[in-house]
């Protein structure tokens, strides 16, 4: 019986050892994995895939790679806690907001030398001075798409959308913030007004648009015109150039009055695990050749300097997607506004939505 004891004794000691074993070298490949994996967090088809297979090959790292479709769920997940991103890419306003609550870490610009190549004019903006926070990524505009074969006097303010000779003709963009400031542009207020009678106003003037909206739609706009089932749309610059290399029946134009400038960058969390992955992730996307292809894939406008010269001159002599010094005077960036006057853009814009139905 002793020996039999004395046996079950060492056996328990054996896989307990073994268990420890096990647990250490467990958590030793995990740690060995999580400084190889770099966890990216970005919009959805924003990137073009073929570079994230090159810095793979180029590095040893290996990416992760998930997505979203608003900055609102993305920031969301980050505030809930337990993500494991490296490295993220929210819009401009985002950005603000991230700083605010402590959600994101300062650069270290030395370990990103490729920033040299980014046009001085897209760095050191107002939601981020000196790019402590953020590297730019692309940048674009709101604006007008219109087919030629359905519309014979082109739109070429904002002011035109109202036009009686545009009837059940424009799909109307689904975001409160666009949609408002559209009609804030017209009546020469800021897009960040925080003054209740102005976006009042506002929205008193969208509904001004029912008669002429066809529908209002997200992504589906895309599909829409392509397809020539709409004359004209409310859209991004760079969804357009993505219906435009569809449809050749396809036009862009930024209202020469104003309209929104907005910044996707990219940024660190604190929380990231692999900060050295994503300042190399952000170091290869800088480089020129990298950043020209980016933008070929994507069809936005890149801040990179240095990658122009290794894009088609019909797109970067495009004033609709590289707008000319006069027009990006007028434009506009979005800011972080307060939860009650954010609720309030959201509540006019649903009435507004609500009058249309």
């Amino acid at each position: 019986m002793k020996k039999l004891f004395a046996a079950i004794v060492v056996l328990v000691a054996v896989i307990a050892g073994l268990m420890v074993w096990n647990h250490q070298l467990t958590a030793k490949q995990s740690a060995i994995s999580s400084t190889k994996t770099l966890v990216i967090y970005n919009w959805g088809d924003y990137i073009d895939p073929s570079l994230i297979k090159k810095f793979e090959k180029q590095t040893g790292y290996q990416v992760d790679y998930e997505t979203f479709d608003s900055n609102e769920a993305m920031l969301t997940k980050i505030e809930q806690g337990g993500t494991r991103y490296d490295l993220v890419v929210p819009s401009e306003y985002t950005i603000q907001r991230m700083k605010k609550e402590h959600l994101i870490q300062p650069l270290n610009h030395r370990k990103i030398p490729n920033m040299k190549y980014l046009a001085p004019q897209f760095l050191n903006q107002s939601f981020d001075p000196h790019n402590k926070y953020s590297v730019p990524y692309f940048w674009g505009t709101l604006g007008i798409v219109y087919n030629d074969q359905l519309v014979k006097n082109p739109p070429k303010h904002w002011t035109d959308l109202w036009k009686s000779e545009y009837r059940n003709q424009e799909m109307l963009y689904d975001s409160a913030r666009d949609m408002m400031a559209i009609a804030l542009i017209t009546q020469d207020h800021s897009v960040n007004t925080t003054n209740y009678g102005e976006l009042k106003a506002a929205e008193q003037k969208l509904r001004g648009l029912s008669g002429n909206a066809k529908a209002v739609v997200a992504d589906e706009m895309k599909m829409y015109m392509k397809q020539d089932e709409a004359a004209i749309g409310i859209a991004y610059s760079g969804d357009a150039a993505e219906m435009m290399d569809v449809n050749p029946h396809l036009h862009y134009i930024v209202p020469s009055e104003g309209s929104n400038i907005w910044y996707d960058n990219f940024v660190i969390p604190k929380s990231a695990k692999n900060v050295k992955a994503a300042n190399a992730f952000i170091n290869f996307m800088l480089e020129p050749k990298n950043a020209a292809q980016n933008a070929d894939y994507v069809g936005y406008a890149t801040p990179n300097q240095a990658a122009m010269k290794y894009l088609d001159k019909s797109v970067t002599s495009n004033k609709a997607f590289y707008p000319d010094k006069q027009t990006m005077k007028h434009l506009q960036v979005y800011r972080d506004l307060p939860k009650k006057v954010n609720q309030e853009y959201n509540d006019l814009f649903l009435e507004f939505k609500m009058f249309v139905k």
